[in-house]
């Protein structure tokens, strides 16, 4: 019996149509982004989450990326579904692909919401006079850390009583960075708020994690 080859078995589509099907289905999943240097400091935070760097975090990849920094996977899935509910739409150019449920990161600063620091900028730049504002206002125990009774404080402190929906974004987040980042004794550092605000605190909280289980 003659085998025939597998090309003869398959329709022959026109070339225009094989380019139009990859276009569809690879758009906006190629998408280039500036590199790392010239990246805000909020596109940097977002990136980490990017796993595999073409500009755009899918729901599976922020999963991965609470997973990485040490969240439980129950706490990933919940979180990571609920930040991309609310990210996705703002983020999402008007001509991407339905559901707008993936975060762009080029667009990442139509995300940020209100009663925050003022750490970053409106379009999410590091701000350093209000990152040193954190401390001067707020860490009273150590000029260099934060307890969490003064991470509270900082966060009643910022909200804003015209903007009541955007109190829970800050507790979430303020929250997640103490239990990560903080040391034994409850200090919240300075350079492990600074690496959360550029993403760099995210790598050093994987590497972590991936020696931990590498030493059991």
């Amino acid at each position: 019996m003659v085998r025939r080859s597998s090309s003869a078995t398959c329709p022959q589509l026109p070339l225009v149509t094989i380019l139009l099907f990859i276009w569809v289905f690879s758009w906006g999943h190629v998408m280039a982004y500036p590199d790392i240097a010239n990246m805000t400091a909020l596109q940097k935070h977002a990136s980490f989450f990017d796993r595999n760097k073409d500009g755009i975090i899918t729901p599976s990849e922020s999963f991965e990326g609470y997973v990485a920094i040490g969240c439980d996977v129950e706490f990933s899935r919940e979180t990571a579904s609920s930040v991309h509910a609310a990210l996705g739409p703002k983020t999402s150019p008007v001509d991407a692909p339905l559901p707008h449920i993936n975060i762009y990161i080029d667009q990442i600063h139509k995300a940020m919401h209100g009663s925050d620091t003022g750490a970053y900028d409106a379009n999410g730049r590091f701000v350093p006079p209000k990152f040193e504002e954190i401390f001067i206002k707020h860490a009273k125990v150590r000029p260099d850390a934060l307890t969490s009774l003064e991470v509270e404080e900082l966060i009643l402190a910022n909200r804003d009583p015209l903007d009541p929906q955007s109190w829970g974004g800050p507790v979430k987040e303020w929250g997640l960075s103490y239990k990560l980042s903080s040391d034994k004794d409850g200090f919240l550092h300075k350079d492990s708020i600074r690496g959360i605000y550029d993403g760099s605190e995210f790598i050093k909280l994987e590497e972590k994690r991936r020696s931990s289980r590498s030493e059991m």
